[in-house]
C-alpha cells in the first residue's frame, strides 16, 4: 500500500510538473515579437515541449517494462463511434449554451486580440497541439501508468479509478500556477468542464485502447468552442 501511495503522489507530481516546466522552458525563447499576446505561438512550443518530456518517459517505460501506451489505431470500429456520439451531443450541447449566454448577456468573448493573425493561429493551435499533447499525458501516459502500477479496478462498469484519477489531474492541470513569486489562479467552471470532458476522453481511450481517437475528439471539441467564441464575439462587435 506505501509503495502505491508513493508511486500516485509521483505521478501526480509528474503530470503536474511537467506542463509547469514547460511553461518555464517557453518563456525562455522569446517569442513576444512574434506573438505579442501568447495567442498561439507560446502556446504551440509549450505543448510540444511538454509532450516531448512525456514521450521520453514513455520510452524508458517501454523499453524496461514494455509498457502499451496505445498509441496504435487500436479498435477503430469502437473509436469511430464514440468520436461521432461523442461530437454530435458536444456539438449540440456547446451550441445551445453559446446561445443562451449570448442572450442572457453572459457570453465570453474570444479572450485574445480579435484580429486575423490571432485568430487563425489560435484555431490551429487548438487543432494540431492541444489534443495530442494533452491525450499523451493526460491519457496515454496517466491511465497506463496507474493501471500498471497503482490499481486496474474499477469504482463503477464505465470508470475505472485510472480514469478518475486522470481526469482529477486534468482538472488541477488547468488552474495557472507561477513559481516565482508564486500564484494560483482558475476559473471553476472551466476546471469542472476539463474534469467532465477528461472523463469522456478516458473513457473512450480506455474502450477503443487508442489515444487517437481522443486526440481527435479533444481538438474538435477545443475547435468548435473557441470557433463559437469567435463567431459570437465578432456578431456582438457588428
Amino acid at each position: 500500500m506505501i509503495k502505491k501511495i508513493m508511486m500516485l503522489i509521483a505521478l501526480v507530481m509528474v503530470l503536474l510538473g511537467v506542463p509547469i516546466i514547460a511553461k518555464m522552458l517557453t518563456n525562455l525563447f522569446g517569442l513576444t515579437p512574434t506573438d505579442p499576446n501568447n495567442a498561439f505561438l507560446w502556446l504551440m512550443v509549450r505543448h510540444t515541449i511538454q509532450a516531448l518530456i512525456i514521450i521520453l518517459l514513455m520510452i524508458f517505460f517501454k523499453k524496461t517494462i514494455k509498457l502499451d501506451f496505445k498509441l496504435g489505431l487500436g479498435n477503430t470500429e469502437i473509436g469511430l463511434n464514440y468520436l461521432k456520439k461523442f461530437m454530435i451531443i458536444f456539438s449540440i450541447g456547446c451550441i445551445s449554451l453559446n446561445t443562451i449566454m449570448l442572450l442572457l448577456d453572459r457570453f465570453q468573448p474570444f479572450e485574445y486580440a480579435y484580429t486575423v493573425k490571432s485568430i487563425v493561429g489560435h484555431l490551429s493551435f487548438q487543432l494540431l497541439f492541444s489534443g495530442p499533447s494533452e491525450e499523451i499525458i493526460f491519457r496515454s501516459f496517466s491511465i497506463t501508468i496507474f493501471m500498471h502500477f497503482i490499481s486496474k479496478k474499477r469504482l463503477k462498469r464505465n470508470v475505472t479509478y485510472a480514469n478518475l484519477f486522470a481526469l482529477i489531474v486534468f482538472g488541477l492541470a488547468h488552474i495557472s500556477i507561477t513559481i516565482s513569486p508564486f500564484s494560483m489562479s482558475f476559473l471553476l467552471p472551466q476546471v469542472i468542464t476539463s474534469m467532465v470532458m477528461g472523463y469522456f476522453y478516458g473513457d473512450c481511450f480506455e474502450k477503443s485502447e487508442s489515444v487517437i481517437f481522443p486526440m481527435i475528439m479533444h481538438s474538435l471539441s477545443n475547435v468548435l468552442i473557441v470557433g463559437l467564441s469567435i463567431i459570437f464575439t465578432g456578431i456582438l462587435n457588428i
